[in-house]
C-alpha cells in the first residue's frame, strides 16, 4: 500500500474496537451509565444488553423514554448542542457498551459516510419507534402497550435475532414503563400465561404466540 493511500474504513471495526476516543467498558444490571443533569460529551454504543432511557420529572415521577438495545446507540443529544444530560441511562441487564468521545466521534460521521449511514439509519428508526411509542399510549389500552413492550424487551421485529426470553423484570418497571399500575401489570401477566402467549417464572419467556395475537389484534389483547 503506497504512503499516499487511506486505510480501508470499516464501521463494524470502528464499532467493535477501543482507539482514540473510543473505550469499551462492563455494566452490571442497574448500574447507571450516564445521569440526568451529568455533562453530556460522549456518545454511547451497546454492545450486548439493554439500556433504559428515563427521565425524573421534579415531583419524582420516572418516565421511561427508550428501551435499547444490541447494536443502539444512546446519548446522541451531546451532537446536537446538549449541554447536560437531560435523561438517565440505566442497564437493564448486564451489559458492554462503547463510549464515544463527542469530539471524535462527531469527526468520524463528517469524515466516514459508512458510519454516518448506519448512525443516520439508528436515528430514522428512533424517530419512527417514538411515533409508535405516542400512538401507543394514545390510542391503545394498558394491556396491549404491555404486551408491545414485551415483544419490544424480546426484540422481535427490531431485526435483531429474538432473545424471547428476557432477564428478570420487575412488574413495577413494567408498570412504569406503559403508565399503569403493578396490579394491572399482574393480572394482564396471568392472563398472558393462562392464553399461553408468555411463560412467567421471575424471568419471562416470550412466545411467537404472543406476536401473532397482536399482529392480528387478537380480541384478549383488545385496542
Amino acid at each position: 500500500m503506497r504512503a499516499t493511500e487511506k486505510p480501508t474504513f470499516s464501521a463494524t471495526n470502528y464499532l467493535a474496537s477501543v482507539g482514540k476516543g473510543r473505550s469499551i467498558a462492563s455494566y452490571r444490571k442497574n448500574d447507571v451509565v450516564f445521569s440526568q443533569g451529568g455533562l453530556a460529551d460522549a456518545v454511547f454504543h451497546i454492545q450486548k444488553g439493554k439500556v433504559k432511557i428515563a427521565v425524573l420529572s421534579v415531583h419524582g415521577k420516572e418516565a421511561v423514554a427508550a428501551v435499547l438495545g444490541t447494536g443502539e446507540f444512546f446519548g446522541e443529544g451531546c451532537l446536537t448542542g446538549q449541554s447536560l444530560r437531560i435523561s438517565t441511562a440505566t442497564a437493564m441487564t448486564d451489559a458492554k457498551i462503547m463510549r464515544l468521545e463527542k469530539a471524535a466521534f462527531a469527526r468520524s460521521i463528517d469524515q466516514e459516510p459508512a458510519l454516518s449511514k448506519i448512525f443516520v439509519s439508528h436515528l430514522l428508526a428512533r424517530t419512527i419507534r417514538t411515533e409508535a411509542d405516542l400512538v401507543d399510549q394514545l390510542s391503545n389500552s394498558s394491556e396491549k402497550r404491555l404486551a408491545r413492550l414485551l415483544l419490544i424487551l424480546a426484540n422481535y421485529g427490531s431485526g435483531s435475532p429474538p432473545e424471547p426470553i428476557i432477564s428478570k423484570i420487575t412488574q413495577e418497571t413494567l408498570a412504569e414503563m406503559i403508565g399503569t399500575t403493578r396490579s394491572r401489570v399482574s393480572f394482564f401477566m396471568n392472563r398472558f400465561r393462562k392464553l399461553g402467549y408468555i411463560d412467567y417464572n421471575g424471568r419471562i419467556e416470550v412466545k411467537t404466540e404472543l406476536l401473532n395475537a397482536v399482529l392480528r389484534d387478537n380480541p384478549h389483547i383488545q385496542s
